[in-house]
């Protein structure tokens, strides 16, 4: 049982930290508003998805927030992983590049299992 709650807090502490960075990037990099750009998506998307992420990984690290709520996330963020993997593809990015979203929903669906097993 330990075993478990340790591999749930760590991924999901990298998924939490990670989209939290992100999200701040989206407000103050210039880099990251780039970015949104370079892949082809509207300004007030990069604001759309900033606080979607910083609320989502509220969800996930916040305990009070029902299992339904908790899963509404992960499938959020599953989406949004999706969509920068097909995107970055889409315009030719490196390889690390279009990798980087793969690696991060490995690491979600870690935290969804363990979540799971925890609430079992």
């Amino acid at each position: 049982m330990k075993t478990n709650k340790i591999i749930y807090w760590t991924t999901t502490g990298i998924i939490t930290g990670m989209m939290l960075f992100s999200a701040l990037g989206y407000f103050t990099n210039e880099n990251m508003k780039a970015s949104i750009a370079h892949l082809g998506f509207p300004d007030y998307f990069r604001i759309e998805l900033g606080i979607l992420k910083i609320l989502g990984a509220l969800v996930l690290i916040i305990p009070i927030f029902s299992n339904k709520t908790k899963a509404l996330a992960y499938f959020g963020f599953t989406l949004t992983f999706i969509s920068a993997f097909i995107a970055h593809y889409a315009i030719g990015d490196t390889a690390s590049v279009v990798m980087m979203p793969v690696i991060f929903q490995v690491i979600l669906i870690v935290s969804y299992t363990f979540h799971n097993k925890l609430k079992a």
